[in-house]
């Protein structure tokens, strides 16, 4: 009975900005790590960004600067602000819960990802 939800995801133009959410249900949300993940057509899947139970974030260097993740935990749920999109941003974006590492490095409970398409 874990849920993990996405939503947000759409169409935005290069240089534009997308903002992704994600509530979780049936879990301690304040002890579990809460990471973004993307996959692109033919690529595998990379780690976005986590932000950890005490709030420590972590990004890519592809997104550094651009994006910022953060969490409510009154809300259960974890968001990620895109910025400054590059057509490269184009993917699959998925959320994930860690009961075990703060940067997000063995994932317990994913959802079912919200598709972020870029044009130029």
């Amino acid at each position: 009975q874990i849920e993990v939800v996405e939503f947000g995801g759409g169409s935005a133009q290069e240089g534009g900005s997308i903002r992704l959410s994600c509530r979780v249900s049936g879990l301690n949300f304040g002890t579990y790590a809460m990471g973004w993940f993307r996959q692109a057509p033919g690529k595998e899947r990379e780690k976005v960004s986590c932000i950890s139970w005490s709030d420590i974030t972590h990004y890519d260097d592809s997104v550094k600067g651009r994006f910022t993740i953060s969490r409510d935990n009154d809300k259960n749920t974890v968001y990620l602000q895109m910025d400054s999109l590059h057509l490269e941003d184009t993917a699959k974006y998925y959320c994930a819960a860690d009961r075990v590492s703060g940067a997000c490095r063995s994932p317990d409970f994913w959802g079912q990802g919200t598709q972020v398409t870029v044009s130029g």
